[in-house]
């Protein structure tokens, strides 16, 4: 029997939310979403403040990322809900199921001037899958879960609600929804049948693995295809980890040579995008697996491209029981390269050098995460060090902006990530360019007892604007920052803790002090300017 609810706007849209599985609100203070505030107060819905509304919606995404379910920021009118477009845009790019509710202007004297008075939709809507003005109270709880349904149909992404004063601070009532129906899309069997062959039945086959693998649930069903079909298996994004380092078919070091002579190249749950050369792998096939037909790419044509739910479609590839080539050489030749790059890193990630070069801080790190820390990126030069460096060991820990490379994610992501694992080590990793984005938001971690571990690479220049100026142009200009600039001293400001480290022996004992700090705690590691961002990167 449907269960019919009453209340004002706020209670209304967080009966609908728990539906839904949401379990927390980011947000900033605005009287325009008061009654959403009353409704959270009264039923101990946990709620989360920022200083910054980017970082609110961040959170809400790091939390949809890393569980698999919707995130929610609630912005103010105006303001608020601008301030938020770079988050939003950010989940666009990334297919995370983040909801975000603003407040708006009372309808009943639009075109008047009131506060903040500004039509939100025409901004939002292209970065976001649904975009909708809910007018009334009763209105609510079917709006909010329509939105929800289509945040989590693949292909996922954010959406947006807004409520006029009169609305969500009136009352109504309406029947609870009943959470969410997703009915998995079926991709064609003779698409799937078609990659399974072309895979089996290459002699040097490669797979490329996104964050779409992690989204949809299907890191099992990956590894379980890899192993059946004995194929190489790279990753980016939120697909690291779906093999950890040690699977005898896992590989990061070794792309340019798997892509150089790879004869199918297999690219799963993610876009054919810079980050793969746009799809463009000289004379090999293309296999493009995704998620929902949207996501074919329009810019290539692929030798096949499934659509539908990735985990039944590698499973199926998994069951394949056709004529298959022996792939044992072409592993054996990708591990020898794999192994000469692992041992040229090792001698990277050890070098005694002064000024500290970028390496040797997560050659340091290495030494100190435990196999499920959450890896957070948030930087250009000093984070794609990070994507070369750093092998997360287990999928969901690592975050970074995603192809939109949106700066300022640090805090809202670090909000989010130690919400979703209380007792896991976070640790965000940042330029000194991105630190002064979000930086601020360090006072709402130590105010919410939310303790991370912040890294900050200092050469203080803008590292991947300036060395490709200079080479172009031979002058570089609005690419300096202030030379070893104290973060530290700002966190410890805003009540956390931190140092500054300037000699390679001292970042060990600095990164464990960090982590057994039990507050927000920075190192602002003095790195060396003339390090040009790495020749190749695993970022993404």
């Amino acid at each position: 029997m449907t269960e019919r609810i009453e209340g004002h706007g706020g209670e209304l849209a967080l009966a609908a939310l728990r539906a839904y599985g949401v379990r927390e609100m980011f947000t900033l203070s605005g009287g325009h979403v008061f009654p959403l505030y009353d409704a959270a107060h009264k039923t101990g819905f946990p709620l989360y403040d920022v200083r910054h509304e980017q970082s609110a919606v961040f959170a809400a995404e790091a939390v949809a990322k890393l569980q698999r379910r919707p995130g929610l920021a609630v912005l103010t009118a105006g303001p608020g809900v601008t301030n938020g477009i770079s988050g939003l845009t950010s989940a666009y790019f990334n297919a995370s199921p983040v909801l975000v509710m603003g407040g708006r202007a009372p309808q009943f004297r639009w075109g008047s001037g009131s506060l903040q008075e500004m039509d939100h939709l025409p901004l939002v809507a292209p970065v976001t899958k649904h975009a909708e003005t809910v007018f009334s109270a009763d209105d609510i709880p079917r709006a909010v879960a329509a939105a929800l349904t289509t945040a989590l149909t693949p292909h996922r992404g954010p959406v947006f609600l807004d409520f006029p004063l009169e609305a969500i601070f009136s009352t109504g009532d309406a029947d609870l929804p009943a959470g969410p129906a997703l009915a998995p899309i079926e991709a064609d069997p003779e698409e799937v049948a078609k990659a399974a062959a072309l895979i089996a039945g290459a002699q040097r086959p490669v797979v490329i693995a996104g964050s779409d693998v992690y989204a949809g649930d299907a890191v099992a069903a990956l590894r379980a295809a890899a192993e059946a079909l004995d194929v190489p298996v790279f990753t980016n994004g939120m697909g690291r980890g779906a093999l950890p380092p040690e699977h005898p078919l896992a590989f990061a070091k070794a792309r340019r040579v798997a892509l150089k002579g790879a004869d199918v190249v297999v690219v799963v749950g993610t876009p054919l995008d810079f980050r793969l050369s746009f799809g463009d792998f000289g004379d090999a096939t293309v296999v493009h697996i995704v998620d929902a037909p949207s996501q074919r790419a329009t810019h290539v044509q692929p030798a096949v491209a499934p659509a539908g739910d990735l985990r039944a479609i590698l499973t199926t590839l998994a069951e394949y029981t056709g004529d298959r080539a022996d792939h044992t050489d072409w592993v054996a030749q990708l591990r020898t390269a794999e192994d000469a790059a692992k041992a040229r890193d090792a001698e990277e990630m050890a070098a005694e050098t002064d000024p500290i070069r970028p390496a040797r801080v997560y050659g340091e790190l290495r030494k100190v995460l435990a196999r499920d820390a959450i890896t957070i990126g948030d930087g250009g030069d000093f984070v794609s060090y990070a994507g070369r460096y750093l092998e997360p060991a287990q999928p969901g820990t690592w975050l970074d902006p995603g192809p939109y490379g949106c700066l300022g994610t640090g805090m809202g992501y670090a909000m989010g990530a130690r919400v979703t694992h209380p007792d896991r080590q976070i640790c965000v990793l940042m330029g000194d360019g991105a630190a002064g984005f979000s930086l601020m938001d360090v006072e709402s971690l130590v105010r919410q007892k939310l303790p991370v571990v912040m890294v900050v690479g200092n050469n203080g220049i803008w590292g991947l604007e300036k060395h490709p100026m200079r080479a172009m142009y031979g002058y570089d200009v609005a690419a300096d920052l202030q030379p070893e600039l104290r973060y530290d001293q700002v966190v410890t400001a805003l009540g956390g803790a931190g140092e500054t480290v300037a000699k390679a022996a001292d970042l060990g004992p600095a990164l464990h002090r960090a982590f057994d700090a039990g507050v927000p705690y920075l190192v602002n590691v003095i790195t060396d300017p003339a390090d040009a961002y790495p020749r190749s990167s695993n970022l993404a």
